[in-house]
């Protein structure tokens, strides 16, 4: 089976033949089709794979090179569900491209750093050994790098470019140095040998191990845009919106994809996941608090995008591997729809809006809809075994989408209730929380060979992490009703300046970067 496998190779090598031809700019119309039709038979292929690995299993390939690292591929659930998420995510941004940049006289050399780009993604999900992951790794941040760079005569592209150059390399370090430790332990940089040794050390862990699982966690922390280090992501909107889809959609997600990959080592690691956990919650939390106080779409998205990475890999710390990779799948689908459209969002907006005759609801019947629908969330959870002990990743994500009902119950209960309007939406209340829990139970039947399972809570810190996740939340939703009643007062103001500034984390990584790196005065059009 090893040629169906290296048949995936051929969705890479495609888009690459189209980023490396000559005179793109001369015929801009062809290279965008030779582009797209590239972009069809790259998830034409994931298709076929993705097929071949639900019926057969996995498909792996020998590894050309030496000791372990070098040209390998190695198809499984989890490199096959990604492969084809980002096959279609660019698919889309190609046909996209097509018309949006028409008339831009590198229109052309656009599309090929866009095809370039999507390459390198595809090759990184699958790859079969260490050494080819950290290549398309670094290939993809540099292929991105050009894309933000399209406009360089916008000083603040230019800056958050140079920001993502730095986090990127202090990103790769890490990951090169999680490669070396695990070279060391298992002597090899292939995945099935690496997957094989991780399995027979039945939970046990050295200190090797520990550190390669810390340097993982934090390549992947620093990939994702994690607070602090997430500033870069907030200006990369200076690029076309096809690039900000294709980011927001496909690149950012290879540190989670990072961590799923190597998840039989990340589960060896009690430190790692507890820091995933830790930065993940933090982060999820910040990014929401700031997304509400934005008033440009685009920045908006990129702040959910950031809160979204920081659930995933709090998921992921919290040993729901399954759960993280459906995350991964419905956010991708999402903000690429998000950033494609962006631009009609004030029409959606304006034509699906509609006055509430009484305002906001009364903060008291908005308690009982609180805690109402943390209630179904517990009790649905308990109905699929997935409660806060038994998999609390799980469990967290789905407390805090019932959370986001609270508004629908809270309004369908407010002034003068009836029981159809109250039974209508506790019923889609329910409904929800069913759709949500049976998803994780279908994800973690399909990804049961290919992650490990989810585990009860063994440490103290993640049951704190958790519930602080869960109550950091139920005070946000809170905070959210009572916006326009706390806006009105002086203190109410001030926190609304400071979080629409995003704590000024930004700014001060803005200034220390200009010191140490500062910016020409006029800065030449990259051709």
């Amino acid at each position: 089976m090893s040629i169906l496998a290296w048949l995936a190779a051929l969705a890479p090598a495609s888009l690459l033949l189209v980023g490396l031809l000559p005179g793109a700019n001369a015929r801009p119309g062809r290279t965008a089709g030779l582009a797209f039709g590239a972009g069809l038979v790259g998830l034409a292929v994931a298709l076929i794979v993705a097929t071949s690995v639900a019926i057969g299993g996995p498909l792996v390939t020998p590894t050309l090179g030496f000791a372990g690292g070098g040209i390998g591929l190695y198809l499984d659930a989890v490199s096959v569900t990604m492969f084809a998420l980002v096959s279609f995510v660019g698919v889309a941004v190609l046909r996209y491209s097509r018309n949006y940049l028409d008339g831009d006289t590198n229109h052309g050399a656009f599309i090929q750093r866009l095809s370039l780009t999507i390459a390198a993604v595809q090759m990184l999900v699958i790859s079969g050994n260490l050494a080819l992951l950290i290549a398309a790794w670094i290939a993809t941040s540099f292929c991105l790098n050009g894309l933000l760079l399209f406009y360089a005569e916008r000083r603040a592209a230019v800056l958050a470019a140079r920001k993502k150059f730095v986090v990127s390399r202090l990103g790769d370090a890490c990951l090169i140095g999680a490669a070396c430790c695990l070279y060391q332990v298992f002597g090899s940089l292939d995945y099935e040998t690496i997957f094989a040794g991780a399995a027979k050390l039945q939970g046990a862990s050295d200190g090797l191990l520990t550190l390669a699982a810390l340097l993982i966690a934090a390549a992947a922390l620093l990939k994702s845009a994690q607070f602090p280090l997430h500033g870069w992501i907030l200006e990369v909107m200076e690029t076309p919106t096809p690039v900000s889809a294709l980011l927001h959609a496909g690149i950012i997600n290879a540190g989670g994809f990072l961590v799923l990959r190597l998840a039989d080592i990340m589960s060896l690691s009690a430190p790692a996941l507890s820091v995933l956990a830790a930065v993940g919650a933090v982060t999820a939390l910040f990014g929401s608090l700031v997304m509400l106080t934005q008033t440009s779409v685009k920045v908006s998205l990129a702040y959910s995008t950031i809160a979204q990475m920081g659930f995933m890999l709090l998921q992921c710390g919290l040993g729901a591997y399954a759960a993280a990779l459906l995350h991964i799948v419905a956010h991708s689908l999402y903000k690429a729809h998000a950033f494609l459209s962006s631009g009609s969002v004030i029409d959606v907006l304006r034509a699906s809006w509609s006055p509430s005759r009484n305002g906001s609801p009364h903060p008291a019947r908005f308690l009982v809809a609180l805690v109402g629908t943390l209630g179904l969330a517990f009790a649905i959870s308990w109905a699929f075994g997935a409660t806060l002990a038994a998999k609390p990743g799980v469990f967290v994500l789905g407390s805090v989408l019932m959370m986001g009902l609270t508004l629908l119950v809270a309004n369908a209960i407010d002034a003068r209730p009836n029981t159809y309007v109250v039974g209508r939406a506790v019923g889609s209340a329910i409904a929800v929380g069913v759709l949500y829990f049976a998803l994780q139970a279908g994800s973690e039947h399909l990804f049961a060979g290919a992650l490990p399972s989810t585990q009860p809570l063994s440490e103290p810190a993640d049951m704190a992490i958790a519930v602080f996740a869960i109550a950091a939340f139920a005070g946000v939703t809170w905070l959210q009703s009572q916006m326009a009643a706390i806006g009105a007062t002086s203190w109410g103001r001030a926190l609304h300046v400071h979080l629409s500034h995003g704590l000024y984390v930004n700014t001060i990584a803005n200034r220390l970067a200009l010191r140490f790196w500062p910016l020409r005065a006029n800065a030449p059009r990259l051709s």
